[in-house]
């Protein structure tokens, strides 16, 4: 597999062009925006979603699909099916999504889009505790691939492992999904914990509570609760629930500051998956009849029905529990 082509070129996608340029002859990033298309082929830098890291001469900057050995996607989540229906690819081109979402109107993770739209590829799921500033800057990172096609796991991590990226494999491609959509809900809770001035204590009690709903979701759905203990579970929980790179924590810490949603999104280019998928999450979890109390509060703070103050005493009191 000598050309990989990258389909969105936010913080993400092009992190991750930098990092696996030594791996490919060559690179194709596909950008929607043509404004930005231009300035990425111009200065070799992309200023709007990572500034400050150039972009590898052996990556082409597109906006075109063409043809590769592999695609890997990272639009996302609500634009994925838009994507892969054009897409016009030779057969068996493996797909790897690296979106971190689902779909709001079927409830479908992105690997289940593939299928729909791109039938008779093998696709797999990158996911796991990353931050794109961090994995361009090279810091050492551990992620996880997952597929029901061992062989093309396989591929992929020889394919995309090296010297600051070590990947695992894993073929439990639901568990990895649902943990990787829903950690980004738990931590605009967390950032509104944070936001309302709360310490080291409510943040790691939200966290665990918050993989114990996880958890629940993606077994419900078919997933393995160890999946949900590894990297693409509690690992990227961790991650984004702390880190202040995340996007989605820093949305929540405007929301318990008092910013209303329409403000904070008017105020960035950055989509924060957590907020879509607060809403695709409740709606899941009640097709599965899973209790999920935190992610029904963040979704009345979403909507303005209750102050975040509100919310949190209302979680704070609800029936006393067995923990297991």
């Amino acid at each position: 597999m000598k050309h990989l082509s990258i389909l969105g070129a936010g913080s993400w996608g092009t992190a991750l062009a930098i990092v696996l340029s030594p791996r490919f002859e060559r690179i194709s990033l596909w950008v929607h925006e043509h404004d930005l298309a231009e300035r990425l082929e111009a200065s070799r830098e992309n200023d709007i979603y990572l500034p400050g890291f150039r972009i590898p001469s052996n990556v082409v900057i597109s906006q075109q699909t063409d043809e590769a050995d592999i695609i890997l996607g990272v639009m996302p989540s609500k634009f994925a099916r838009s994507v892969y229906s054009q897409l016009k690819l030779a057969p068996d081109v493996p797909i790897v999504s690296a979106t971190k979402g689902l779909e709001r109107s079927s409830l479908k993770r992105v690997s289940q889009v593939i299928e729909e739209t791109q039938p008779g590829h093998p696709v797999a799921v990158l996911s796991g505790p990353t931050f794109a500033r961090e994995i361009a800057k090279g810091d050492p990172a551990a992620i996880v691939i997952a597929s029901h096609h061992a062989e093309l796991a396989n591929s992929i991590q020889s394919l995309f492992g090296g010297r600051n990226l070590r990947l695992y494999t894993n073929p439990d491609v639901i568990g990895v999904e649902i943990g990787a959509a829903l950690k980004n809900v738990i931590a605009l809770a967390a950032g509104v914990c944070q936001g309302l001035g709360w310490g080291n204590n409510t943040i790691a009690a939200l966290i665990t509570r918050g993989l114990a709903e996880i958890t629940r979701l993606a077994v419900a759905a078919g997933g393995d609760p160890r999946t949900l203990a590894g990297l693409a579970g509690l690992g990227d929980l961790v991650l984004t629930c702390t880190g202040d790179l995340s996007r989605n924590r820093q949305t929540g810490i405007a929301l318990g500051k008092g910013k209303t949603l329409p403000e904070i999104i008017r105020s960035t280019k950055m989509i924060a998956e957590g907020i879509e998928n607060t809403y695709t999450a409740l709606e899941l979890a009640r097709q599965f009849h899973v209790d999920v109390p935190i992610v029904e509060q963040l979704s009345l703070i979403l909507n303005g029905e209750k102050t975040p103050a509100a919310a949190i005493h209302d979680l704070m009191n609800r029936q006393p529990k067995d923990e297991s």
